[in-house]
């Protein structure tokens, strides 16, 4: 994910979270925001009850791949913040793909 595409500011990050939709499954909590703009823009979270600082990096750095490989299904005028849940720990990368992708389904029909 390029810098461009990321959500970069605490005033940002928080509109979408307060202003947003919210949908969520056990692995995975989307805030998304409707905006005039040509691409969308990722912000990623994991908090702190989802382990050391060590894990909760590799859970962001296995969320930035799922949004690599699913980032054509996102709609371009919305901006998006991922949530990390604890139970992507213990799960596999196939069965994270596979619930990211029914996120963001659920996402573009609202």
């Amino acid at each position: 994910m390029k810098k461009k595409e990321r959500v970069k500011s605490k005033i940002l990050f928080n509109e979408i979270i307060n202003n947003g939709h919210k949908i969520s499954n056990d692995y995975f909590t989307f805030f998304y925001l409707d905006k005039d703009q040509e691409n969308p823009l990722f912000g990623i979270s994991a908090p702190k009850k989802v382990g050391i600082a060590v894990v909760r990096n590799k859970l962001k750095r296995i969320t930035r791949e799922l949004i690599l490989k699913t980032k054509k299904m996102f709609k371009n005028n919305r901006n998006y913040i991922i949530i990390v849940k604890k139970t992507c720990l213990e799960t596999k990368f196939s069965v994270l793909e596979e619930k990211f992708m029914e996120l963001i389904g659920e996402a573009n029909e609202k």
